[in-house]
């Protein structure tokens, strides 16, 4: 389940509009312009399902994204997605994991607070008896130079 976000759980000015997400569904997103640095020697893991519900987060993935583990587990990765984020990106990502490949892009994620934070991500399927059953996603810190091409890049596309 997705769910709007709350303007109580929003830390100061935001913007509100709707997206929708890759695979049809629409979702209420609050978003500020508040950046959050990703912290230096941190991995944030999480896993899937094949549908994109999340089944698994390390604390860091906690830590970043604002959200307490058992609001993460259960509900669609796309919690996470910003709405200057372009859906050709995650048309993309499902493309290349839905064949068995592996995916790598920088991506602006929406904290649980309105606040983003930039991250540099692999995904990979999870593969069981030569059948994807879920992906693992790692994101690490990206250099400061690929957020820039990644901000005059989206901004073409959205």
């Amino acid at each position: 389940m997705l769910y709007d976000m709350s303007p109580e759980d929003i830390e100061g000015d935001y913007k509100e509009t709707t997206i929708t997400l890759y695979g049809g569904l629409s979702r209420k997103v609050l978003y500020t312009d508040i950046e959050i640095p990703y912290p230096s020697g941190k991995l944030i893991v999480s896993t899937t399902d094949t549908a994109g519900v999340i089944t698994h987060v390390n604390q860091a993935f906690v830590d970043m994204s604002g959200f307490v583990e058992n609001e993460l587990i259960g509900t669609l990765h796309s919690v996470l997605r910003h709405p200057e984020m372009p859906t050709e990106a995650f048309e993309d990502l499902w493309d290349t994991v839905t064949t068995g490949n592996k995916w790598q892009g920088y991506v602006k994620n929406l904290r649980k607070d309105g606040a983003y934070y930039w991250v540099k991500a692999t995904v990979i399927p999870n593969v069981r008896y030569g059948e994807v059953v879920g992906y693992t996603s790692v994101r690490r810190k990206p250099s400061r130079a690929k957020v820039e091409e990644s901000i005059k890049l989206y901004a073409t596309m959205i």
